[in-house]
């Protein structure tokens, strides 16, 4: 009988995925959305948003996938209790977070938004520099991102410390756990990194009250999801400058309304969701290793908790 596997999500990648099985598992059959095929045969289904009415859709599916290292896209009770839910975790997506937050943080560090507005202006002016070990960079999240970033943050050279729900330990990086200890961590961290999970106790956690509780002048990094940002306080914290300044890579809604004014404000700088990818490549050698798995009996990588909701 034949087993049958469905990407659903973004059409040009999906056809490097379908290159990429035809390669490495040729007796599957590669089905890419919404030519799903015979929904009887489809046994696993990678996806960025799930379709509607999934059960009576594919009623033998054994194994989903999300294309990405979050699940909060999904409706976690949509999705049967036997069927379980893989976030994404090979390699690409945490070496391009690296890359993206590196960037940020350097350049919030060196001041680029400054220069940005100098250029402007056709000013010239040099602004100190101090070095990246004075700098406390506080990351919110210690997963599989965010430790990753914190160890790429200390190789160049910047005081790391981070905050997550339950303690967790890294050589060279302050942490701090639950709610009794971030208040402290927020005091000492002048570039702020979110990179927590979308969860109903995570959803507005960059507002106002946390803002206050930053050194005045630190700056904020968003990576983790547009929601987590409170946009009406942030401006405000700007324009107090209790904020100086934020680099924002995720927002609520994707993109914002264009006279949103985050769009204008000059001490913003905005990407369109791009700190970190999942690269085909190493998509498929992950997905493809979780279903030998399955096939074996063996325990699954990056099974979602749907009990904490990642």
């Amino acid at each position: 009988m034949t087993t049958s596997f469905v990407y659903k999500a973004d059409p040009e990648r999906g056809r490097e995925w379908q290159r990429l099985f035809a390669e490495k598992a040729p007796h599957l059959d590669f089905r890419l959305w919404p030519d799903v095929g015979d929904p009887g045969a489809v046994r696993y289904l990678a996806m960025w948003e799930p379709p509607d009415n999934l059960t009576e859709r594919f009623p033998n599916l054994e194994l989903a996938f999300s294309i990405g290292a979050g699940v909060d896209q999904f409706d976690l009770n949509a999705i049967p209790d036997h069927v379980p839910l893989m976030r994404m975790q090979e390699p690409g997506i945490a070496t391009t977070m690296q890359e993206y937050v590196a960037m940020a943080v350097l350049s919030l560090h060196r001041n680029l938004i400054d220069y940005i507005d100098q250029q402007r202006k056709a000013a010239w002016q040099a602004l100190r520099v101090r070095p990246a070990s004075q700098c406390r960079v506080g990351i919110l999240g210690l997963g599989q991102l965010g430790s990753a970033v914190a160890n790429r943050l200390t190789t160049l050279g910047f005081a790391c410390r981070g905050w997550s729900r339950t303690r967790r330990h890294f050589e060279g990086v302050a942490c701090f756990a639950g709610n009794d200890e971030l208040t402290e961590f927020l005091a000492g961290s002048e570039i702020l990194i979110c990179l927590l999970p979308l969860t109903d106790h995570t959803r507005g956690i960059l507002d106002a009250e946390l803002f206050a509780r930053l050194p005045r002048g630190a700056s904020l990094v968003n990576v983790g999801r547009g929601p987590h940002l409170v946009a009406a306080d942030l401006l405000a914290a700007l324009d107090s400058g209790q904020v100086s300044a934020a680099v924002l890579d995720v927002f609520d809604p994707e993109p914002p309304p264009a006279d949103h004014p985050l769009w204008h404000h000059p001490r913003v700088l905005m990407t369109p969701h791009v700190a970190s990818m999942t690269q085909p490549a190493g998509a498929v050698e992950t997905v493809l290793d979780n279903i030998a798995r399955h096939g074996e009996g063996r325990e699954l990588i990056g099974v979602v908790d749907r009990q904490r909701g990642y």
